[in-house]
């Protein structure tokens, strides 16, 4: 029985190897921490030079014909989600090859070439080659549920760019949900409500943190083996 002993430098190498595989699969772990979900305030108003005593101001105006839909920055939307992808692919080959040579022996000098009384040149080769092979994948996801979010930007044309998350703390983990697209107004409903299949350039996130979901990960050496670091 042999024992493997790695150089030094190699030990080290694949230590690092294992914690950068490691640490591409740590979860967040508290609300805020990353910037492209965080929800975002409305602009301050800016103090007219002169003031004669009005009420009205510009980044609060609301026209008397118009509903309380989300349009400024800051402004609050609700997004249904109703995500639901199947995805399914087959594939199959086959191949068959079959090949005969014969090559008749030479003549010259008006007989055919010969040593020893056997041919020279005279050969067959007879081949075959055959090939099968196939492939099924599948998948489905389903996501149903509600995520209030804030505009973050409003951009020239109009749309909006909505972000936002939700996290609930159950029992001894807490789940969240974390969204983030661009909303067109005329998607957006009189109930100030818009589906996540009319979002464009949608992002969602779900998952967890805490004792069920490190009990669903696998440990970081697993993953070391699984990942594209270890080359048998």
């Amino acid at each position: 029985m042999t024992s493997l002993r790695f150089p030094l430098h190699v030990t080290a190498a694949l230590a690092g190897a294992m914690l950068l595989s490691a640490c591409a699969a740590v979860q967040p772990t508290k609300p805020g921490d990353n910037a492209e979900f965080q929800p975002s305030m409305p602009p301050q108003p800016v103090p007219q030079a002169q003031n004669n005593g009005g009420i009205y101001q510009v980044a609060h105006a609301q026209g008397l014909f118009e509903d309380y839909k989300a349009r400024r920055v800051g402004d609050i939307l609700t997004v249904i989600l109703a995500e639901n992808t199947n995805a399914q692919k087959s594939a199959s080959t086959s191949t068959n090859k079959d090949s005969t040579l014969e090559l008749g022996n030479l003549e010259a000098f008006g007989g055919p070439a010969r040593r020893g009384g056997r041919p020279l040149f005279s050969a067959s080769n007879n081949s075959s080659r055959d090939f099968d092979g196939g492939g099924d994948s599948s998948q489905s996801n389903r996501l149903d549920g509600e995520i209030t979010v804030t505009v973050a930007e409003v951009l020239p044309n109009g749309n909006l760019v909505v972000q936002g998350e939700k996290w609930l703390g159950i029992n001894q983990g807490e789940e969240f949900v974390r969204f983030r697209g661009i909303v067109r107004p005329v998607d957006v409903t009189t109930n100030n409500t818009v589906l996540s299949t009319q979002v464009a350039n949608t992002r969602v996130y779900y998952g967890g943190t805490g004792v069920l979901a490190d009990s669903n990960t696998p440990g970081w050496i697993t993953r070391f083996f699984n990942s594209g670091w270890w080359p048998f």
